[in-house]
């Protein structure tokens, strides 16, 4: 039996190797390799791996590394996981071409590969020659559509004025299509808000934070902040409210993780699009093992995402919520 790990222990010390690598161990397992488990997001994911691991009755075991940025270290850990033989490997890359040597050689050995959150680009696999046995997480296209629909209830379809854009890594095709979706459904929806910016935030915080400063600086009448996920958002959050403009810019983060929902509580950041990422977890695990069994699933796995605000947590009512952790 593979040793299993509670998540809620881990936080922001999860380090590159989380659990030994035991060659000797490996027949039935499943290889979790997420990104960090310091990021509340991943987290999230991470308990609801191993909720659906649990009832599914599978033995696992969980990787991750120290940031979102550590793309070397990312391969050096799921080559190392090869070496158990596992009959699974649900990865979340950091970007859509880091990870590709590790899952070349998981396909050759006849292992199955799952994209966890939609982080592989289709396009960039077939011309590589992998072929993943499914992919799961949310619509990210329409994640950010839903963002730029609730900014433009917030702001009105006639309100003008600037709008910022803070976006992922640069390479991830998850907050490229967070960032495409959210400024084609603005467009369509309320013409008059320009986006005067849309820049990489590296999935940092801080870096986020200085973004907004520089573009408040030069657009003090900035309308709104769309974030590619709640970390960001938060960090924009912090140099609103430092210049003096909390509650006057709509900003609005992608993820629903929790320190998002408690600032939503707070009444500091607007809204978060929740991606429910502990339901991602939780039915990837219990889709690769209908797939080992000798069943089929759909290549594409789609979860529903949540405008989560201040109104739907007090109201309650949403079945969703269930799954916001």
């Amino acid at each position: 039996m593979s040793k299993k790990m509670s998540f809620g222990m881990l936080g922001a010390t999860a380090v590159a190797a989380l659990l030994a690598v035991t060659p000797a161990q490996a027949d039935g397992e499943y290889a979790i390799l997420m990104k960090t488990l310091a990021n509340p997001f991943w987290g999230a994911m991470g308990e609801g791996v191993e909720a659906g691991a649990t009832e599914a009755g599978v033995p696992y075991f969980v990787q991750a590394v120290e940031s979102d940025q550590a793309v070397e270290n990312q391969l050096n850990v799921c080559n190392t996981m090869l070496e158990r033989n596992p009959v699974a490997l649900v990865t979340a890359a950091i970007n859509s071409t880091n990870l590709l040597p590790c899952l070349k050689a998981a396909q050759e050995a006849g292992i199955k590969v799952v994209d966890l959150d939609g982080n592989l680009d289709p396009a960039i696999l077939e011309q590589e020659g992998i072929d993943i046995t499914f992919s799961i997480g949310s619509d990210n296209v329409k994640a950010g559509g839903q963002g730029a629909e609730y900014m433009v209830e917030v702001l009105g379809a006639d309100a003008t004025g600037p709008v910022l854009v803070i976006e992922g890594l640069s390479g991830n095709v998850t907050g490229q299509k967070r960032a495409q979706g959210f400024a084609d459904k603005l467009a369509e929806l309320a013409p008059g808000l320009e986006i005067v910016a849309s820049l990489p935030g590296d999935w940092d915080r801080g870096k986020a934070a200085t973004i907004t400063n520089d573009i408040l600086t030069r657009n003090p009448d900035l309308k709104g902040i769309f974030a590619a996920n709640d970390g960001m958002a938060l960090g924009a959050v912090e140099s609103v409210y430092a210049a003096g403009k909390g509650g006057d810019v709509v900003i609005i983060g992608v993820d629903g993780n929790s320190d998002a929902v408690k600032s939503i509580g707070q009444g500091r950041l607007t809204a978060s699009v929740a991606q429910l990422p502990y339901l991602v977890g939780k039915q990837a695990l219990e889709n690769v093992k209908t797939v080992v069994e000798g069943g089929s699933v759909e290549g594409h796995i789609t979860v529903p995402t949540l405008v989560l605000t201040k109104e739907v947590m007090d109201a309650g009512t949403e079945p969703l919520l269930e799954f916001v952790k």
